[in-house]
């Protein structure tokens, strides 16, 4: 059992493996899954979208096959999101947890929400987790539908168009770098959560002052 999640594991965050062998079609299918439904949380989608444009440089698939339909994927994906929480409002809150879904996720996106407000769904974009959990936040706070949809084109179309072409002319610019696309992912991967280690990192000082300065009173 252990070996076959090991080996399940390890065929998702093989992005080249995924580039060469699904191509184009694959690659819009993840995208896809990791932002329109739970399951796709722990989706590589910052990397691959990066490794796609990497490869696409080197001549593995044609930049016009996977630009834009990875951003219509990743705008029709939020759709299916925002209206999941539309449909289950409040109710999604109270969901148990499950191999698909975590409470603590959710209730991450509800606070990135309600710090950023509409601005949530451009940044989410760009942050893992986050990126899957916020349109159903959205949907379930009732955020006003054409509001939604105009901060969701836009970001969907930014994210996909940042990263593809970012690993495409990183490609065009470093020869043979797709050959070591392993360092290429680790970066990604490092910039990525960097947002969520900072946000982590400021909780726990914020709830360490809280408590020095409740500690005097308290006594």
């Amino acid at each position: 059992m252990l070996e076959s999640i090991r080996h399940l594991l390890h065929s998702i965050y093989d992005v080249e493996g995924i580039i060469r062998t699904g191509g184009p079609l694959l690659v819009c299918l993840i995208v896809f899954v990791e932002t329109g439904f739970f399951v796709g949380f722990f989706l590589p989608g910052d990397s691959l979208l990066v490794a796609a444009g990497v490869f696409s440089a080197a001549g593995v698939i044609p930049l016009r096959w996977i630009l834009v339909p990875a951003m219509l994927c990743a705008i029709v994906g939020d759709q299916i999101g925002y209206w999941i929480g539309r449909a289950a409002g409040s109710a999604l809150y109270r969901r148990e947890d499950s191999f698909f879904f975590r409470k603590r996720h959710l209730h991450r996106a509800h606070a990135f929400y309600e710090t950023y407000g509409g601005k949530t769904v451009i940044l989410a974009r760009f942050i893992p987790i986050i990126r899957t959990f916020c349109p159903p936040v959205a949907g379930a706070a009732q955020m006003p539908y054409h509001r939604y949809l105009i901060y969701d084109i836009f970001g969907g179309t930014f994210w996909v168009g940042s990263m593809i072409l970012g690993g495409y002319f990183l490609g065009r610019s470093v020869p043979h770098i797709s050959q070591r696309i392993h360092y290429v992912i680790v970066v990604i991967i490092f910039l990525s959560l960097l947002p969520i280690i900072i946000s982590v990192l400021r909780a726990r000082r914020s709830a360490s002052s809280s408590s020095s300065v409740a500690s005097p009173g308290d006594r």
